[in-house]
C-alpha cells in the first residue's frame, strides 16, 4: 500500500492506518519532542495529536 492509500484509510478513522503513520513519523516525533536534549513526553504526545489532526485535515 502506497502512502496515499494510507493516509485515505487513516482520514476514514482507520485506527490501524493511523498507527502506521505513527510509526511512520515516531523518529521525527521523538527527535522534536526534545527540549534541551532532555525528552519530554508531554511535548511528544501533543505532536501525535497534532499529526493525527493534520491527517483529517488533508484534502485528498
Amino acid at each position: 500500500m502506497n502512502f496515499t492509500e494510507l493516509l485515505i484509510r487513516a482520514k476514514a478513522t482507520d485506527a490501524d492506518a493511523v498507527g502506521e503513520i505513527l510509526k511512520m513519523y515516531r523518529p521525527l516525533l521523538m527527535k522534536e519532542s526534545l527540549i534541551n536534549g532532555v525528552f519530554d513526553e508531554d511535548l511528544y504526545q501533543e505532536l501525535c495529536i497534532t499529526l493525527m489532526r493534520c491527517i483529517r485535515k488533508i484534502k485528498i
